[in-house]
């Protein structure tokens, strides 16, 4: 699918919107970047507009919506309210979101290869005994996902000497990050499992009783998309030891009330979908990237096929 780019003079006169999402300092901000006003709640009369927020209310689904950005990396929320008006651009944040979660992510490794959760309860016991720790070099990591955020994952993870393997639907070069890539299918030992996809309707229970049968003791840690895994076959997965440990980042139904089962999962780790929280500067800095390329007559690198979800 070829993206729309918006015509120059178009986007010269279109007004600049904004959704109750955008804080004051970003929609100042978001000014200074253009030079034209930010408008709240406005009429969508009187000419084309652009608009920045989280959801795009049906008042400006029509013909007037020359480019939508979105303040969050995922759009799989966005796109699922309804069709994606004809002819519109979506982009979305990225931010140093990638450089957030891969930490994340190398926080997770390294505490399991120093035994930090063991080491915390025996603090909780009054206990003293030794635990052997483990090398994070050497190991191996397979990361569903290679985008902007899995790439950096892997990056991360590689600096710390541990092999990456990117899975991929189609063979391809290998991306970067990575040492090398694998089918989705394709069996690879592994010490951690990492899921960093977004959510289509491909993704949907991608790590589901099979995927998870196939894991062979390695740790999982979720940094995409909660509905890419079934919660019932990971607790299977747990139980049945396939699965050693698991850290979800996110999860199909947020916020998690106090009843949820997930909080029962074995040797689980739940966090509040924080693993990459997006910045106010994210928002403003992705977004006038993405107006220098329109500008220019290019397409962002941020842009968002809506055929595709990502």
């Amino acid at each position: 699918m070829t993206l729309p780019i918006p015509r120059p003079e178009r986007l010269a006169r279109a007004r600049l919107l904004a959704g109750p999402e955008v804080g004051s300092a970003v929609a100042e901000a978001l000014a200074r970047a253009t030079g034209r006003p930010v408008e709240r709640g406005g009429s969508v009369e009187g000419g084309p507009y652009v608009y920045v927020g989280a959801a795009l209310p049906d008042a400006l689904r029509g013909e007037g919506l020359v480019w939508f950005h979105s303040v969050n990396a995922g759009t799989d929320a966005l796109l699922g309210a309804g069709p994606w008006p004809d002819g519109a651009l979506l982009t979305r944040t990225v931010g140093r979101m990638g450089e957030r979660i891969a930490q994340y992510v190398l926080a997770w490794v390294l505490a399991e290869c120093q035994s930090v959760p063991e080491f915390a309860a025996q603090h909780a016991r009054a206990e003293w005994r030794r635990i052997p720790s483990e090398l994070a070099a050497g190991q191996t990591a397979v990361v569903h996902g290679t985008g902007r955020i899995g790439s950096a994952v892997a990056g991360l993870l590689r600096a710390c000497g541990i092999r990456t393997v990117g899975v991929v639907r189609t063979p391809r070069e290998v991306p970067p990050g990575f040492d090398a890539v694998a089918a989705a299918d394709e069996a690879v030992a592994a010490r951690w499992v990492i899921a960093a996809l977004p959510l289509t309707g491909a993704t949907a229970g991608h790590f589901g009783a099979d995927r998870f049968a196939g894991m062979g003791g390695a740790t999982f840690v979720n940094v995409g998309r909660g509905a890419t895994v079934d919660l019932v076959a990971l607790e299977a997965a747990l139980r049945a030891g396939s699965v050693g440990r698991a850290v979800l980042d996110v999860l199909p139904d947020e916020p998690a009330a106090p009843g949820d089962p997930c909080w029962r999962l074995p040797r689980t780790v739940i966090t509040s979908h924080s693993a990459g929280i997006t910045a106010d500067d994210d928002v403003v800095t992705d977004f006038a990237a993405c107006l220098r390329a329109l500008t220019g007559g290019r397409i962002p690198p941020l842009a968002v096929d809506p055929t595709r979800g990502y």
